[in-house]
């Protein structure tokens, strides 16, 4: 799990040394970020190859009876892992909307953000195309489609932010309209977001079916000033 370092490192900090075989034993929540961790890594293998609890716990070197002492279910291990891809998600879109005052420039730094948080993670991908949840829970899905309208919705208020910053400008001075890269007549934010949370999915989802060969973010810089310009 490579996004929020500063996070992992906080939570799998080693024990202190005392020359005990306790002393290294990671603690409860250690050993689900772990668990977490390496379930993640198993979900980088090119192949989809539906990931079992045995697969997992021998991965781990562990009982699938250790298992279920941290997670009830696998359902809830994928509950886990995407609450985790969630906080990490979020938490970069929130710094990015605190940084960056324009509202194109932060829809374009939120989709570069996704993209790239794409290419970093595989395997976090193919749960974000529910290309890993097939067979599993159907709550599943609808837990990732919901984190996708979240993320609609922030694309949205990007592009709410700039059509009204270009209407106040052009209201207190029409002539200064070319000092800046006007919006088009008609610009709707709604479905200017839509499309974009469309490109962003469908890289993500060429990126799982290549393989993890085709960078998701590749020729992405141009493409993604002709949907927001």
């Amino acid at each position: 799990m490579q996004p929020d370092h500063k996070h992992d490192e906080a939570v799998a900090e080693d024990p202190p040394a005392t020359g005990s075989t306790r002393a290294t034993r990671l603690k409860p929540g250690e050993r689900r970020v772990h668990i977490l961790q390496t379930l993640a890594s198993m979900l980088e293998a090119p192949k989809n190859e539906k990931i079992t609890t045995a697969a997992l716990a021998a991965r781990l070197g562990v009982s699938e009876a250790a298992l279920y002492r941290h997670f009830a279910s696998k359902a809830q291990m994928f509950e886990a892992l995407i609450e985790f891809i969630e906080q990490s998600i979020f938490g970069l879109i929130n710094q990015i909307a605190t940084k960056e005052p324009n509202g194109v420039l932060q829809a374009r730094t939120i989709a570069l953000m996704l993209l790239n948080f794409s290419a970093k993670n595989p395997g976090m991908t193919r749960v974000l195309t529910c290309e890993a949840l097939v067979g599993e829970h159907e709550r599943l899905t609808e837990r990732v489609n919901q984190l996708l309208e979240r993320v609609a919705a922030s694309l949205k208020q990007c592009l709410r932010l700039a059509l009204m910053d270009a209407n106040a400008q052009a209201g207190a001075n029409p002539q200064a309209q070319g000092s800046a890269v006007p919006l088009p007549a008609g610009y709707d934010p709604a479905v200017r977001a839509n499309l974009l949370l469309s490109y962003i999915v469908g890289r993500w989802h060429r990126y799982v079916r290549s393989g993890f060969a085709r960078n998701p973010a590749e020729h992405a810089d141009a493409q993604l000033r002709l949907i927001l310009q």
